[in-house]
Formats: C-alpha cells, sequence, structure tokens
C-alpha cells in the first residue's frame, strides 16, 4: 500500500510540474511577436490550454483514466468555445476581466477546433506518458 501510496504522489509531483512547465509556454508561444506567424503561436497557443487542463483534471482526479479525461476537456473547451457565440450580460462581464478572457475567450472560431482536437491528442499522450509513473 505505501508503494501505490508513493507512486501517486510522484505522478501528482509530476503533473504539477508538467502544468508549471506548460503554463509559462503556453502563454509565451500565443504571445509571441516579431516571428512572423501568428496563426501558428495561436494555434500553438491553444494545444498548450487544452494541454493543460487535461493536466489540471489528471492532478485534480489522478485516477482518471487519461482517454476519459482528454475526451472530456476536449468536448468542454469545445463547449466553451461555442458559448463565445453567446452574449449575455454576466457572461460579457466575466469576459471583461483577464481570467474571464483566457478561460472563456471572446471570440468565436472554427479553427480553434483543430488546436482542440490536437491539443486533446497532445494531452492525452503526455497524460498516459506520466501514468507510467503511478504504475
Amino acid at each position: 500500500m505505501a508503494k501505490l501510496e508513493k507512486n501517486f504522489f510522484r505522478y501528482r509531483v509530476a503533473l504539477l510540474i508538467s502544468i508549471i512547465f506548460i503554463v509559462p509556454l503556453g502563454y509565451f508561444v500565443r504571445f509571441a511577436q516579431g516571428f512572423g506567424y501568428p496563426e501558428l503561436y495561436d494555434f500553438l497557443g491553444s494545444v498548450a490550454y487544452e494541454i493543460f487542463w487535461i493536466l489540471l483534471v489528471a492532478f485534480v482526479y489522478p485516477k482518471a483514466s487519461p482517454l476519459w479525461t482528454a475526451v472530456g476537456v476536449c468536448v468542454a473547451t469545445c463547449g466553451i468555445e461555442f458559448l463565445q457565440l453567446w452574449k449575455p450580460p454576466f457572461l460579457q462581464a466575466a469576459r471583461a476581466t483577464l481570467l474571464g478572457r483566457l478561460v472563456l475567450g471572446n471570440t468565436f472560431v472554427w479553427s480553434d477546433f483543430i488546436s482542440y482536437f490536437f491539443g486533446s491528442f497532445a494531452g492525452w499522450l503526455w497524460m498516459r506518458w506520466l501514468v507510467k509513473i503511478r504504475k
């Protein structure tokens, strides 16, 4: 039993380190300027956003399946993307804040779904790789 608990602790530490790594990387990539490829940076930033949420869910629910975590996060972020088409006052007020803009976004773009699918796949691979630690 002690070995299993130790492995879960190591797994959660690995998840936390991964989250600490992916957040600044995602922001750096998303807001990179001067390299001439804004669409690529937006795409890679969205991939990092998706990976972040997968890792966060895995951190909160360490026994969760990598596949169902990735699918659930992908469905949720696609739902948030569609939510950008809805403009009620309470969502507009939330989007006026930095946190609201970062989590909810403010512009619906069909191409974001491609990055969500790629990000979910990459997050699934990342989580599968980390799951080996907990076994």
